[in-house]
This record gives structure tokens, sequence and C-alpha cells, in this order.
């Protein structure tokens, strides 16, 4: 197909923008026979009782019927699980992905930029240039925290249509100073969006800012915590904004299986907090371990992942621990020495079992340099 393919990349040329073209797509690596650790995914389903009862709940399900298409009965569990303030509005989207995707859609586009500190959650960039927006990154200080001075300095050059805070930050792990934070709020000339996706690993929230700051958004998703395959997340803000957003929310985008299996598993939300509990135990643990081994650099972290360094080659130390069974993220970048991510990896923690034998894996990958 020679001539149809020169013709595709011909057209392809012409209707789709350069900034798209040299984009990479978002690849996720196989993860068959191996301890999966890149994803930030819970390690935990539920006990094997509740789990027939949510399949029992699921073939009661008319799949044949369109959702509710507003989620109206999961958004009540959600106020009440999460302390949700009434005032404030409730949208629900299909993971925060789509919700970061409908904020830039709302604000951005063309001459419009959307700025947050890096490096920082891969999508806000990437929903940046597919939404003809301007990026902006403002680095982070070599602790990975925020440089007060130059966020607020590009804020006042740049005027963003939407600034970007991960809280915990991924794939850093930390939690920005609340206080800079506020000063953002109060500087911002459009949203502040504070993406809470390791909340239930942090127990930190703007949530109860939203009356006090009406550019502000919080993101929320339930991925984290043991519903990573139902895609829900949920968006928190001012209801003015929020109704500005429903008019792009595509209809029906949480379906009906994921509505119903959110608000079996909001029922018995003591179990996901135990679980949760469990992790955060777990990250403690793996971290203590982690400080202990040489050649390493592990920061402390409030998600459900540790953020580390190696000195030695960081892709033959990450082939080296998918030869022993073990898959983490490769976050290394090659490009200019000062580079926050070179030689960097992040493991997202698992279980007992599969912490112990990452623990062992890596040992022995850092005695194979």
């Amino acid at each position: 197909m020679p001539d149809s393919n020169n013709n595709a990349k011909a057209a392809i040329d012409k209707w789709v923008t350069a900034e798209v073209r040299a984009m990479q797509a978002y690849r996720v690596p196989s993860s068959t026979g191996l301890i999966k650790l890149d994803a930030m995914e819970s390690p935990y389903q539920l006990p094997a009782q509740l789990q027939r009862e949510w399949l029992a709940r699921l073939g009661e399900v008319a799949v044949n019927r369109y959702p509710d298409p507003d989620g109206a009965e999961l958004k009540v569990l959600f106020r009440s699980c999460f302390s949700i303030p009434d005032e404030c509005g409730l949208m629900l989207g299909n993971g925060s992905d789509e919700l970061i995707q409908i904020i830039a859609m709302l604000v951005g586009g063309t001459d419009r930029v959307l700025l947050a500190p890096t490096p920082t959650f891969s999508m806000y960039k990437l929903i940046a240039v597919t939404t003809a927006s301007e990026f902006v990154g403002v680095p982070l200080r070599n602790d990975f925290s925020l440089d007060r001075d130059a966020l607020l300095d590009a804020i006042a050059r740049h005027k963003p249509a939407c600034v970007f805070l991960a809280y915990p930050n991924n794939p850093t792990g930390n939690c920005f100073d609340s206080t800079t934070i506020k000063q953002v709020l109060n500087n911002a000339p459009g949203l502040v969006v504070l993406d809470e996706a390791y909340f239930a690993f942090c127990q930190k929230s703007f949530v109860n800012e939203i009356a006090t700051y009406p550019n502000l958004i919080v993101l929320r998703t339930m991925s984290k915590s043991g519903l990573a395959g139902l895609r829900l997340g949920m968006m928190i803000g001012n209801p003015e904004w929020t109704e500005q957003m429903e008019k792009l929310r595509l209809p029906y985008n949480s379906n009906i299986l994921s509505q119903a299996s959110a608000q079996f598993y909001l029922q018995h939300h003591d179990i996901l907090q135990r679980q949760a509990e469990q992790i955060r135990a777990d990250r403690n643990w793996v971290f203590q371990e982690m400080s202990r081994i040489s050649g390493i650099e592990t920061f402390p972290s409030e998600a459900n992942f540790l953020f580390f360094r190696v000195q030695q080659n960081p892709d033959k130390f990450f082939e080296s621990l998918r030869e022993k069974g073990v898959l983490i993220k490769n976050l290394h970048q090659q490009s200019l020495p000062e580079n926050p991510l070179k030689n960097a990896m992040r493991v997202t923690i698992g279980t007992p079992d599969e912490n112990r034998e990452f623990i062992a894996a890596l040992k022995s990958s850092m005695a194979d340099d």
C-alpha cells in the first residue's frame, strides 16, 4: 500500500498540527508474568465474599439502558464518603484525565497558557498541546518543592488560564507547601486545579478552601484506591464553574457498570480506607529498606509510590529488575545534566510480599553493576 500510505502521510501533514505530529503516543508496557509496580494501582481487591456480592449486584444492572447521565446516586455517596460540602459543585468524569481535558477545552486554546510546576503529571502538557494551548513548565527546586518566586513570576508574565498543581505531586510524591499554594490561588488570573489523585495516602485536601477561592477546582479519582479499572474521577468546585464544565462533558461519560460498582465499593468504604492505611504503612517500610541500599537516592513520599534515583546506568538497571520479574516505571530522560528525571525511577507500593520481592530484586540489581 505504498501509494495509500503516501497519500495518508500527505493528508496528515496538511490537517494534523505540527505539535501533535511531534508527540509520542502514551504507551503502557506489557506486565504479563511480572510483579506490576509501575502504575500506582492498588494491589488489593475486595475480600472474596464481597466480590461475590458485587458480581451479584452487577448481574442486576440493566446494561441495555443508558446510565444515569449525572450519576446522582453515586454523587450522594461521594459527598458522604469524602466530606464534600453541599454548596460545592460536583461532576463525574471518565477518570480524572477526562476532567483535565474538559478544563483545558473550556479555558485553553490558541493564545491561552496552561501552567504547571515540572516535573509533574505528563497529561497536563499532553492535553495542553492537543487543545492548541501553550504549556509553560516552571521547574521545581532541587528538593522538588515549589519555587515560589519563579512560579509567581511566571503567573504574572504568562497570565495562565489554568495552573495545575498535583497534590501530592506525580512523580515526586511530595505535597507542596500550602502557604505557597494559597499565594498561587490569590495571584492566578484563571483557574487553579489541585489534582488530589493520591488523597487516600496523604489525607491532605483543599476541598474546604473552595468557598474561599472561587477559582479553585479540586480533582479526585478512584483509580488509586482499588478501582483503576472503573475509570471514575470527580471534579469539585464552585458550582458556577462546574456548570460550565458540564456543557463540555459528553453524555453518559461514566458507564452504568462503573457507577454500580463504585456505589457498591463506597458502601464498603471502610475497607478501602483500611487498604490505604496498609499501603501507607508499607510505603514507610519500603522507604526504610531502600534508604539502607547504597547507590540509590530515595525521596520521602505522601503518595502510594516512591521516587528514587540510581547511580548506575538507568536503562540497564530497569531491564535488570524486569528480568528478575519486577516492573517499575523508568522515568529517566537524557538531556541536560541537571534534568531532575536523570537516572530517575518510580515504584508503586504493592502487597507486603510484592514489596519484599522488589527489595530483593533491587539489592540484586544493584549488586549486578
